[in-house]
C-alpha cells in the first residue's frame, strides 16, 4: 500500500525538513511506499486538504496559531474515513503515554529518519489507518475545542465557538445557532453542556445559551406553563423559553 501523506506545520522550514526526511526514507531498502499529496500551514488549511486529498496519514504539528494540532485531530476524528494522525512536537513536557491511543503516534523535533520510518511502518501495518477517537484526544493537554466541525453538503464547516448564541436539541441533532446561520450538529446536548459548561448555561431541557449572549428577559406569551420567562439574546430576534427548573440558576447568573 502506498500511503498518501499530508504534512501540516506552520513553519515552512519544518515542512521542508519533513519532506526531505521522507525522501531519505524512501531511498532505504524495504521502506514503506508513500506519496506526499499536500502540505498545510495551519489548521483550517489542514482540514480542507484532508477533505480534498483524502490522505491515509497526517503528520500534524501540535503547536500552531489559531487552531492547535490537537483540535485539528479532534475534527478529523469526526470524519467517516479519518486518516491516521502522527503528532510532531518540539515539546517534551507532554506525557508520552498520552499519545499511545488508537493509531496515534508522535515524533519529537528534530525528527530522525529512523523514527520517521518506524511511524510510517506502524501506520502501514494497519489495513485501515484511523485517527484517534475524540474521547482519547479530549484527555490530551490543551485539547479544548474552539470550533465546531459540522458536515454539510459533503464538506466540513468550522464554526467558531465564540460565534455561537445557543445550542438546542432537535431529535437526534443539535441546532447550532449563530447570528447569521443555523447548523446541525450530530452530538449530544448533554455532552456539549459538560464540555462547555463555563461558556453556556441551560435555560430549558432542550437548550443551552451562551452566557455572554444573554441581554435580558421578558415575560413569556407562550401557553406552556413551564416557561414564564424568555431569554433575550444578542444578535438574534428569536427568544428562548426559560423553564421553571432552570430559572433560578439563570437569574442568579445574571445577578452575579
Amino acid at each position: 500500500m502506498t500511503l498518501k501523506i499530508l504534512i501540516v506545520d506552520d513553519e515552512a522550514p519544518a515542512r521542508r525538513r519533513l519532506r526531505e526526511l521522507l525522501g531519505d526514507w524512501a531511498a532505504m531498502p524495504g521502506a514503506t511506499e508513500h506519496e506526499i499529496v499536500a502540505e498545510a500551514a495551519q489548521g483550517f488549511e489542514a482540514i480542507a486538504a484532508v477533505e480534498e486529498y483524502q490522505p491515509d496519514l497526517v503528520f500534524l504539528d501540535m503547536q500552531m496559531p489559531r487552531m492547535t494540532g490537537i483540535e485539528v485531530a479532534r475534527h478529523l476524528a469526526t470524519l467517516k474515513n479519518a486518516p491516521a494522525v502522527v503528532f510532531v512536537t518540539a515539546h517534551d513536557d507532554y506525557a508520552v503515554s498520552a499519545f499511545e491511543v488508537s493509531a496515534l503516534d508522535y515524533l519529537m523535533k528534530p525528527v530522525r529518519v529512523e523514527r520517521l520510518g518506524a511511524a510510517l511502518a506502524k501506520v502501514a501495518a494497519r489495513r485501515e489507518p484511523r485517527a484517534p477517537t475524540g474521547d482519547a484526544l479530549a484527555k490530551l493537554p490543551g485539547a479544548a475545542r474552539r470550533h465546531f466541525a459540522i458536515a454539510e453538503r459533503g464538506r466540513l464547516s468550522l464554526v467558531p465557538l465564540s460565534d455561537v448564541v445557543y445550542l438546542r436539541a432537535e431529535l437526534k441533532y443539535v441546532t447550532v445557532r449563530t447570528p447569521v446561520k443555523e447548523y446541525l450538529l450530530e452530538e449530544s446536548l448533554i455532552a456539549l453542556e459538560e464540555e462547555f459548561g463555563e461558556i453556556f448555561v441551560r435555560v430549558h431541557r432542550n437548550a443551552i445559551v451562551a452566557r455572554r449572549a444573554i441581554k435580558g428577559f421578558e415575560k413569556s406569551h407562550d401557553e406552556d406553563a413551564d416557561t414564564q420567562w424568555q431569554v433575550i439574546l444578542e444578535g438574534i430576534p428569536e427568544r428562548l423559553g426559560v423553564s421553571r427548573r432552570a430559572w433560578a440558576q439563570v437569574k442568579a447568573l445574571v445577578k452575579s
